[in-house]
This record gives structure tokens, C-alpha cells and sequence, in this order.
């Protein structure tokens, strides 16, 4: 059972892969399609995220009674969630700033190269907010 199961998870997954990449691509023609592309990466991405979770939960009673047993694993886990939600998110939030920054910087150094200096220093701020979240996730897994 759990073979055909894992089985039809990676087709779900697959599939909300390749599926929205030919609708995109047959949609090249049609350059109004982008609307349908979208709705169908949505349609399998969540149809694939809920077949997991259903997968997930629908296990046995002793396997979750006994980690109930041990407290600290739920703060564990909820600690290694939090350490990896604050890399990425920051990371995200850098890789958005240093794209805005660096691109004004360009045009700026483009028209004037003497602020040159002045430019990197806005792109090295915005990279710094990526290095903050590292620090913050180094900490938060120190205290585990």
C-alpha cells in the first residue's frame, strides 16, 4: 500500500512540474495564457501538498503516542522549523533588496562613475540582511 502511495506522490509531483511548463510553453503562441499557467502550478502544487499532508497524518497511534513521550522533541522540531524559516526568509528578503540595489547602482555608475563607492555600499547593506538571518538561525540552533 504505502508503495503505491509513494508512487503516486511522485507522479502528483511530477506533474506540477512538467505540466505547467508545457502549458507555458504551448501558451507562447497565445501570449494571453499566463493566467491558465499560473492557476494550473496552483492546482498541483496544493493538490500535491494535500495528498502529502493526508499521506502524513494517516499514520499509526503508537508512532505518535510515543513521541509524545519525549517533550523536547516538539521543541526540537519546532526549533529546527524556526532556524530554517529565519535563513530563508531572510535570504529571500536580501536576494530582493541586493536585485533593486544593484540595479539602480548600475544605471547610477552607469551615468557618474565617481559613485562608485557610495553604490556598493547600499548593495553590501542589502546583502547583510541574508547574513543577519544566518547569525539569528546559528543562534537559535546553538540553544537546542
Amino acid at each position: 500500500m504505502t508503495t503505491l502511495v509513494q508512487i503516486t506522490l511522485a507522479a502528483a509531483l511530477l506533474l506540477s512540474i512538467v505540466v505547467p511548463f508545457g502549458i507555458y510553453f504551448i501558451g507562447e503562441k497565445n501570449r494571453g495564457r499566463y493566467k491558465t499557467t499560473l492557476g494550473v502550478n496552483v492546482f498541483f502544487f496544493f493538490g500535491t501538498l494535500l495528498i502529502a499532508s493526508a499521506v502524513m497524518l494517516a499514520g499509526n497511534v503508537e508512532v505518535f503516542a510515543a513521541s509524545e513521550a519525549s517533550g523536547a522533541a516538539l521543541a526540537t522540531g519546532m526549533g529546527y522549523l524556526a532556524a530554517a524559516l529565519v535563513t530563508g526568509l531572510s535570504c529571500i528578503g536580501g536576494g530582493i533588496a541586493v536585485a533593486s540595489a544593484a540595479s539602480a547602482a548600475l544605471g547610477a555608475i552607469s551615468e557618474d562613475q565617481s559613485i562608485l563607492g557610495k553604490s556598493l555600499i547600499f548593495v553590501g547593506l542589502a546583502e547583510g540582511v541574508a547574513l543577519y538571518g544566518l547569525i539569528i538561525s546559528f543562534m537559535i540552533l546553538g540553544a537546542l
